[in-house]
């Protein structure tokens, strides 16, 4: 007989609840939340488990990458399908979410996602990492020009070099508030001096990347888009077509159709955030800071006139996208002028 496991995941525990193919429950337990200590409750179970379903999660990777090893059927299944379905329980509770996955298993009504190589998820800690020590940069910045600003003194628009010379000036009129600024300011120089070391191994990775290299051959698009993209990406193949990428990263409008209403609304926003955000620089970079004109250009100029410039953006991303995929297949650089990319 068929066996399906529900894992609901958490930081400490792992709730398992275990149904067989009529839906009966056979046995419901609690381990602890690493690889090993899974496989090992699952594989001596004695039964044949078809399908075993964790919900996307912060821990879920690591949990995937052991069971795999291990040989078990596991599935990663995504976190707003999964969260509409357990939606309909009374009681939220680690048991009965486990129960509610494991239901979704047995009944095939789940939505799996792809789990990163780990060579991709190195790539993405790089990342993030990167933008959490510029944000925190960024925020003291903004911090030491509102504390400065509660006393009349205005930083203005100075450089990111000029920044600590210009604070220091000011202060010199509040010679009892010094030292507060200068601790401020040193903070500061060393969330700027840690970016910079972190920013300069992307540099590094993505001039030993070919895929990389390739990439940045699109105008506005640079090293730490075209690194975010291969990581978050990660597997080309496993999208049938180029135009798949756009729906993926939430670049794609939402429809609501009812009836007579049929209505469309803002993009989805599904997907990964940091590749989406990146993808709108790129986009932007093209339309606003590179000069020379090409046929995506002129194409997303044409759209701006028609539609507004927001909407231009949004649309030029989702395009970027589906034109860097195509490239990474094809291994092809970028085609400047509508004849070439006609020929190819």
């Amino acid at each position: 007989m068929k066996h399906y496991a529900g894992l609901d995941v958490s930081v400490k525990d792992t709730s398992i609840c275990i149904e067989d193919e009529d839906g009966r429950i056979c046995r419901e337990f609690k381990v602890t939340s690493h690889p090993e200590d899974i496989s090992c409750a699952l594989n001596g179970l004695g039964v044949r488990l078809e399908r075993i379903g964790l919900e996307a999660g912060p821990l879920s990777q690591w949990l995937f990458e052991g069971l795999a090893k291990a040989r078990l059927p596991a599935i990663c299944i995504e976190t707003r399908h999964a969260k509409a379905s357990l939606k309909a329980q009374v009681n939220k509770t680690d048991r009965n979410d486990a129960r509610g996955i494991a239901q979704m298993m047995r009944v095939n009504l789940y939505r799996p996602v792809h789990v990163k190589t780990l060579a991709s998820q190195k790539h993405r800690a790089l990342l993030r990492s990167r933008k959490l020590l510029q944000e925190k940069a960024l925020a003291i910045e903004s911090d030491i020009r509102g504390l400065l600003r509660n006393f009349g003194l205005k930083v203005g628009i100075v450089g990111a070099g000029r920044f600590e010379a210009r604070v220091s000036d000011l202060i010199e009129a509040l010679p009892d508030l010094g030292e507060v600024f200068r601790v401020l300011l040193a903070a500061r120089q060393k969330l700027r001096e840690a970016f910079s070391q972190l920013h300069r191994k992307v540099l590094g990775i993505v001039r030993d990347d070919a895929v990389c290299m390739r990439l940045m051959t699109i105008p506005g698009v640079g090293p730490v888009t075209s690194l975010a993209f291969i990581s978050t990406i990660d597997i080309p193949t496993r999208f049938r077509s180029s135009r798949a990428v756009g729906p993926v990263l939430g670049l794609t409008p939402m429809l609501k159709q009812s009836g007579e209403s049929h209505r469309i609304g803002r993009v989805s926003l599904c997907g990964d955030g940091m590749m989406r955000g990146l993808l709108y620089e790129a986009a932007q970079a093209m339309l606003t800071r590179v000069k020379k004109w090409s046929w995506l250009k002129a194409w997303a100029m044409n759209l701006a006139k028609r539609g507004g410039f927001k909407k231009a953006v949004v649309a030029l991303a989702r395009r970027l996208a589906v034109i860097m995929h195509r490239m990474w297949v094809d291994g092809s650089d970028f085609r400047w002028s509508r004849e070439e990319a006609t020929a190819a």
